[in-house]
């Protein structure tokens, strides 16, 4: 896919911080009018401890069947520190490789990570949107900020983050029982949407089935480098 720099990804921490707020006055957090949805992908990244090796990975889906339609993964080499809020800028990287290499356009992209329930409201999610110019979303295992209140124990069942008086994601039951996932609108996206979209692509278990794949994919991509 084609792929518009959005800036260098040489920078400090600091410099980071100062872009993402830069950055965050261009989200469009509403969906594009009209927005059909007929394939939608997630994106992930495996790594080593103590390696500098990232493997990225995309997996297209069929949205009505869930079924794989597209998959890419490549091993880049990290260049950014791990810096809780600075994620985007450790990842999109390595996810932008795979992107290039792309063949089938998602709809809809779903991060393994924060939209705008982040500090400064601009998550991986909001970061690849923006950088890829498609729809995207954060669907998160655990909160980075905020809070919310119980849920009910059934599929579905969903409560508003708040952090600093600001409604920033919502905590989404995928499953009966078991615990929410966290999902943040990132760019050419809002809320309802984001929740409606995850509940539709997620089914047997606790994640988006996009999200499942992608983990899988650069899983198994890591795992056979490894043993070569």
């Amino acid at each position: 896919m084609e792929l518009v720099p959005l800036h260098d990804w040489n920078l400090s921490p600091k410099q980071a911080v100062a872009l993402q707020r830069e950055l965050r006055e261009r989200l469009i957090l509403r969906p594009p009018p009209g927005l059909k949805v007929g394939r939608v992908a997630g994106a992930d990244i495996s790594m080593s401890r103590g390696d500098d090796t990232a493997y990225g990975g995309l997996a297209v889906l069929d949205a009505g069947t869930l079924e794989p339609v597209a998959k890419v993964s490549v091993a880049v080499k990290l260049r950014f520190p791990y810096v809780p809020g600075l994620l985007s800028f450790r990842e999109l990287p390595v996810l932008s490789e795979a992107w290039a290499r792309l063949e089938v356009r998602p709809d809809v992209l779903i991060f393994d990570g924060q939209g705008t329930a982040h500090p400064r409201r601009f998550g991986l999610a909001c970061h690849g949107g923006l950088l890829f110019g498609v729809p995207s979303i954060g669907c998160a295992k655990s909160l980075l900020v905020g809070g919310h209140g119980p849920l009910g124990a059934e599929r579905g069942s969903m409560a508003e983050i708040t952090h600093a008086g600001e409604v920033v994601g919502m905590a989404v039951r995928t499953r009966p029982n078991v615990l929410p996932v966290y999902v943040s609108p990132g760019h050419l996206m809002d809320l309802p949407t984001a929740v409606e979209l995850v509940l539709r692509v997620t089914s047997r278990y606790r994640e988006p089935e996009t999200t499942r794949h992608a983990h899988r994919l650069v899983n198994e991509v890591r795992l056979s480098a490894r043993s070569q």
